[in-house]
């Protein structure tokens, strides 16, 4: 395949499973044994089962979920995407309670491709961010009311 067909797909993925919710289409782009790079520690299932996985738990937490795909670029066997989604946190997610707050968040994914489907993923997501806006405890080095001066 070549990029434009690769882009193709990844425009297929971003809409169709995390903008329609239709999760089957993870089995069209993803290999079985593909590979999956997160920033934090991450107990993801492999295969289009995990990716099925991850963007169902996330829609059900984020039922009124949109997303935008602000960017993609292409070269060889690589497609990089650039997003942005936002929704209303109405479901529990990561553990977390359902806050009923809205959040607008963006990240960027790093596809290869082998043989039509995606074979690895490297995803940076602006969770911080995105638990900032729907009021979820966020401890990243630094006191809950930003006062370091005790440290």
């Amino acid at each position: 395949m070549g990029t434009k067909e690769n882009k193709e797909l990844i425009r297929r993925f971003y809409d169709e499973v995390w903008g329609n919710g239709n999760l089957a289409v993870a089995k069209d782009v993803f290999a079985q044994e593909y590979i999956r790079h997160d920033l934090r520690p991450t107990t993801a299932l492999p295969g289009p089962e995990g990716q099925s996985k991850i963007a169902g738990d996330f829609r059900a937490a984020f039922p009124d979920l949109q997303i935008e795909v602000d960017l993609l670029i292409a070269e060889d066997d690589m497609v990089v995407a650039r997003w942005t989604m936002q929704g209303t946190n109405l479901g529990s997610w990561g553990g977390k309670e359902a806050t009923g707050k809205s959040a607008r968040f963006s990240g960027v994914n790093f596809f290869r491709l082998s043989k039509g489907k995606v074979v690895e993923i490297c995803n940076h997501r602006d969770d911080l961010g995105l638990m900032q806006q729907i009021g979820t405890a966020v401890y990243a080095g630094a006191a809950p009311n930003g006062d370091n001066s005790g440290a």
